[in-house]
């Protein structure tokens, strides 16, 4: 019996309940699409580079070349290769050696859809969207937040009062930066208890929900030790790091059953997603920060001062946040079953003027948030809140924010600003 040359590949394949991955190929010199595909679903899944003597019942867990389009393959591997609740040994197998082979030039995991089998064994979110807007009585506008700025250097106490002066503004969240743990300066201990209080107060004036995404990113021990004195204190939110933090951390968050949201920041994601040629797609993170079960997520804006193309940012708002994800030349399809979506989270470089755009390209499930854009406005912190929120007003409403702004005195000041 001839042995076949790429007995990784069966195009007639029609994946059932399997884990299935779209990768983006470059093969090396002199090296066929055929042989590069090949060696990529072998090394993910139960081959090695040279002949082995083994037992055939292997075989019936090889992973499946079943679709090759240009320099886009898709692979089926069986459910069986993966432990049930374990990101880091799903992304150790699809993500894992295939990223540095000799017979690639470059290869990018796209994007990946998960059987039956994986989504039952993950709690996903606890809120998602429905549970975020209950906790915070929103119900048919965007979310306004905050990121306390400067993101470094300030005390405890002028970082309460900046949280404070944004929410009597008019925000709902108020954020820590990604890289604000726990220096001399601002300790975390002092910190949560502070802008807690400013919160408090925020709410009495107000009469409107306020909340205040802490960061509790550090070493898993302390990260627990930080989420539980957050929850302890009335905190209605927790924000992590997900990438430099790590899956398993996320994982060891999310199971230990905490009653507040877990706001995701992706910082270090470009390291990963920004060559459109290699690495891992924001989309494949997405994917398993709303499995493990995130309640909101940066997902980028397509206008403000991060790379990123709208197109992308919109099919990245979709995948977090429907239940039934259709497939797409670029993306496969993905029923959630009862894994909630995810609240996109729109930051980096947005100011009033960015408004419209974003409510037209990503709808009002989003939460819209600015850093300088709003403690940047000439009257200040306060002003710039005020401004932001009227320019949420005015999209809502459908009137031009040129409009809108003859009439508010903040957004007037935010335009003459940062412009639209």
């Amino acid at each position: 019996m001839v042995k076949k040359e790429f007995e990784f590949i069966n195009l007639k394949y029609k994946p059932k309940e399997d884990l299935v991955c779209l990768f983006k190929i470059s093969p090396a010199k002199n090296i066929s699409m055929k042989k590069a595909a090949n060696t990529v679903a072998l090394e993910s899944s139960v081959g090695t580079w040279t002949k082995i003597s083994g037992k055939n019942y292997v075989k019936k867990l090889m992973a499946k070349v079943f679709s090759i389009k240009n320099n886009y393959i898709k692979i089926a591997y069986p459910k069986e290769l993966f432990e049930s609740n374990n990101v880091p040994n799903i992304l150790s197998s699809i993500a894992g050696n295939i990223l540095g082979m000799k017979v690639i030039k470059a290869i990018r995991l796209e994007d990946v859809s998960f059987p039956k089998s994986i989504l039952r064994s993950f709690s996903g979110p606890r809120y998602g969207i429905q549970g975020v807007r209950k906790i915070l009585k929103v119900k048919n506008r965007p979310l306004v937040g905050t990121i306390i700025k400067p993101k470094l250097g300030l005390n405890t106490k002028h970082h309460a009062q900046s949280a404070y002066e944004s929410w009597i503004g008019g925000c709902d969240i108020v954020k820590d930066d990604e890289n604000l743990a726990s220096q001399k300066f601002n300790v975390f201990e002092k910190r949560l208890a502070k802008t807690l209080e400013m919160a408090d107060k925020a709410e009495q004036e107000t009469g409107e929900k306020k909340a205040y995404l802490v960061n509790v990113t550090a070493e898993t021990k302390d990260m627990l030790k930080r989420a539980q004195l957050a929850e302890k204190q009335g905190s209605k939110y927790i924000m992590i790091d997900i990438i430099t933090a790590g899956w398993a951390a996320l994982q060891t968050l999310r199971q230990a059953n905490f009653k507040m949201a877990i706001h995701a920041h992706r910082a270090m994601h470009a390291a990963f997603d920004r060559n459109p040629n290699h690495g891992i797609n924001m989309m494949v993170i997405a994917d398993f920060a709303r499995l493990i079960g995130v309640d909101q997520l940066h997902i980028g804006t397509g206008i403000g001062k991060l790379e990123g193309k709208i197109k992308d940012i919109e099919d990245l708002s979709e995948e977090i946040s429907m239940k039934d994800v259709k497939s797409t030349n670029k993306r496969l399809k993905q029923n959630w079953e009862k894994i909630k979506p995810v609240l996109p989270v729109s930051s980096g470089g947005l100011h009033p003027g960015h408004v419209p755009f974003l409510i037209k390209h990503l709808g009002k499930d989003l939460v819209v948030q600015a850093g300088g854009g709003i403690h940047g406005h000439p009257q200040g912190t306060k002003a710039g809140a005020k401004a932001m929120r009227q320019a949420v007003d005015a999209a809502i409403k459908n009137i031009s924010l040129k409009r809108y702004s003859k009439t508010h005195e903040e957004l007037k000041k935010a335009i003459g600003k940062f412009g639209y």
